[in-house]
């Protein structure tokens, strides 16, 4: 392909297939590990790319208005922690000139949701509320499904469709015959009465029947990850002040012993080396002892992150509340970091908002409090800057340094939450001052379903070709007899 081809391809998708080893697992998934039609999908979603040029669409290349609308967003999650893609019927009208910039912002949404969370999967919400006739357009639904069936492999999960008005069945016959038997078992028809079994009140409008007061609007592009939009500087929300009685006794005790040893320590210390050392040490937060750094680490060109995806907390049986953060600064200048959350009532983050001196680690305690359980769909991100030599490190310089700094100087990651149901303890939860090896993720488990179901379709294929020859071998066999039976009776026929 890439022989007879190559002038049809973007350099940069070649370069990243031959490197990201998940993208070609995903491309070899999504078509049942068959070599020869994973190839033809990464030929065709390749010319696609280049076509639509993916790789550059940002922005300042498509009309302003098309993000005005709202007709096409990222918000929100499902119930197994899937971010949900929208696409509100009612504000599409079929236009023929307007309908490749369309698809482009289709392009655009899957490609910046694909770079920023490394292409976990997604599921699709088509909100019917409100719509008729005028709405349907066909052609645009086609490109949809295209872009999952045909173009991101592996990255559909469901397609949620909320009350579909009777005038539209015919309409989405059609689109049934486009999407594929695999495909088609990811529909779900759905109204105010069942939509909560697959997406939580939370992340639902009102008409809906749900409890969310998310209002779309643009500038700037829908971040819902965290309460203080990304472009705005406003107070650090992580940081949660109301502490549980409990919690504060502990810390207080926590802190009591680290000062009684501290004084034990100053006692026998007589150089002003030693002293300035017991009183860094009174600064910084507590760590566990013999804790391990975690197992993955996201390696960005300011901080070095562990975990690189994941923070692992227990369920409300194994009670474990408390996440190790490792920042590690691989620059030659000061990097001010700041975390916020997607829940800040439930979680209090110490540090959220500091710095990092150049080749030093830190380390920053993620921790449940009350009565809250950590969810599949909470999730922290991680900003982080240079500062110049100059600039203080005080709480007022790191105020006035977030509200100045350019958007594009910015490092951002991003980490989700994990919940353990099992007693054991991950790498990344800390307990009993030990870490242990993490549970699995829902890529794994979702990697292993996918192949049992393809196993069981091959199951069923062979199964469905014995059934087909053995109704054949008794077809035969009855024909056979019939014949036999023929012939005996014209033998009989003729001596008599």
């Amino acid at each position: 392909y890439f022989l007879d081809k190559s002038d049809k391809y973007d350099s940069r998708d070649v370069e990243r297939l031959q490197q990201d080893d998940k993208w070609v697992e995903n491309y070899l998934l999504w078509r049942h590990d068959v070599v020869d039609d994973a190839l033809k999908m990464i030929d065709e979603s390749f010319q696609w790319r280049k076509e639509y040029t993916v790789n550059d669409l940002s922005e300042s290349v498509l009309p302003k208005w098309l993000f005005e609308i709202g007709a096409l967003f990222l918000h929100g999650y499902d119930k197994e922690g899937y971010k949900l893609f929208w696409f509100k019927v009612k504000h599409h009208t079929r236009d023929p000139k307007l309908q490749l910039d369309k698809k482009k912002l289709v392009a655009f949404w899957l490609e910046h949701y694909a770079k920023r969370d490394h292409g976990k999967p997604l599921t699709v919400v088509f909100d019917m509320a409100e719509t008729g006739i005028s709405h349907i357009d066909l052609d645009f639904v086609r490109f949809i499904v295209n872009c999952f069936t045909d173009y991101y492999p592996n990255f559909l999960t469901k397609i949620v469709i909320f009350e579909m008005p009777w005038i539209m069945n015919a309409a989405f016959k059609i689109v049934k015959g486009w999407l594929g038997p695999d495909a088609i078992s990811m529909l779900k028809f759905t109204n105010k009465n069942d939509v909560q079994e697959y997406i939580s009140g939370e992340y639902l409008p009102p008409h809906m029947g749900g409890t969310d007061s998310f209002k779309y609007s643009y500038p700037p592009l829908v971040d819902d990850d965290f309460q203080t939009p990304l472009c705005e500087n406003g107070p650090i929300t992580s940081e949660d002040e109301h502490e549980s009685k409990e919690e504060i006794d502990a810390d207080t005790k926590e802190a009591g012993d680290l000062n009684e040893a501290q004084n034990l320590n100053q006692k026998k210390m007589n150089s002003i080396e030693q002293i300035s050392k017991s009183e860094e040490t009174d600064k910084t937060e507590v760590k566990p002892k013999n804790a391990k750094k975690a197992l993955t680490t996201f390696k960005g060109p300011l901080l070095h992150i562990s975990p690189a995806e994941e923070l692992y907390f227990g369920s409300k049986e194994t009670g474990e509340k408390k996440c190790l953060i490792v920042l590690t600064n691989v620059t030659k200048n000061v990097v001010a970091f700041k975390v916020r959350t997607t829940a800040p009532e439930k979680y209090r983050v110490k540090p959220s908002n500091s710095s990092c001196e150049p080749g030093t680690s830190l380390d920053i305690i993620v921790s449940l409090h009350g009565g809250f359980a950590a969810s599949l769909q909470d999730r922290f991100l991680i900003m982080a800057a240079e500062m110049d030599q100059s600039s203080g490190a005080g709480v007022p310089e790191l105020t006035q340094f977030w509200k100045e700094v350019p958007r594009t100087k910015v490092m951002e990651h991003r980490l989700r939450c994990h919940v353990i149901e099992s007693s054991k303890p991950s790498s990344l939860t800390l307990k009993d001052n030990a870490f242990n090896i993490p549970a699995k993720t829902n890529e794994d488990l979702h990697i292993q379903l996918t192949h049992l179901l393809q196993i069981n379709k091959r199951l069923e294929e062979q199964m469905n070709r014995c059934l087909w020859f053995q109704q054949l071998s008794v077809v035969l066999s009855l024909l056979s007899v019939t014949v036999a039976a023929f012939c005996f009776y014209l033998a009989y026929a003729q001596r008599s």
